[in-house]
């Protein structure tokens, strides 16, 4: 029994190192899984919003989006911003965003945040408009900040191409 407990001793140091380096061994209680989906919520509202800054401001500065249908990840604020509002003359408006939340879960300092969502836009340009829709997957990590703010550290979506409604 002794030799047992010895082997058990350094594979228990290293998952406790492992949990401590992930941010924590604490569950997340029900006042942080309010918190993180309220900023998924916050997210949401600031697309329907045209709400560019509110939009950035969920998430981290060192952030990293990974897009559907195997677009290059978006590393850092920075990209972020271009890739989603680029300077052009093209106005894109939120008219529908869905989300549904499957699962919340984490540990410490580091959550996930899974579901489904429903997206719909209008894009104009030079007099003209289409109305674009899609749908799918979505898995948020969030990491909880120094002064207990959680924000998104990586996002990354699936769902079908894209289809043209008008």
């Amino acid at each position: 029994m002794k030799s047992v407990v010895k082997g058990w001793i350094p594979v228990a140091v290293v998952l406790l190192a492992a949990v401590s380096a992930w941010g924590g061994s604490a569950i997340l209680n029900p006042d942080e899984i309010t918190s993180i989906r309220k900023v998924m919520e916050s997210y949401r509202n600031a697309w329907l919003a045209n709400d560019v800054e509110g939009v950035l401001g969920s998430f981290t500065q060192d952030a990293v989006l990974m897009p559907h249908h195997g677009v290059e990840p978006v590393v850092g604020m920075k990209a972020i911003r271009e890739f989603w509002f680029p300077g052009t003359a093209a106005k894109t408006t939120i008219l529908k965003f869905v989300r549904n939340v499957d699962e919340v879960g984490g540990e410490g300092g580091i959550a996930h945040i899974r579901g489904h969502s429903e997206v719909a836009w209008r894009v104009e340009d030079k007099g003209t408009a289409e109305e674009w829709r899609t749908h799918g997957t979505y898995l948020a990590i969030l990491k909880k900040q120094g002064n207990g703010k959680w924000l998104i550290t990586h996002l990354i979506w699936d769902d079908v191409p894209n289809e043209r409604v008008k």
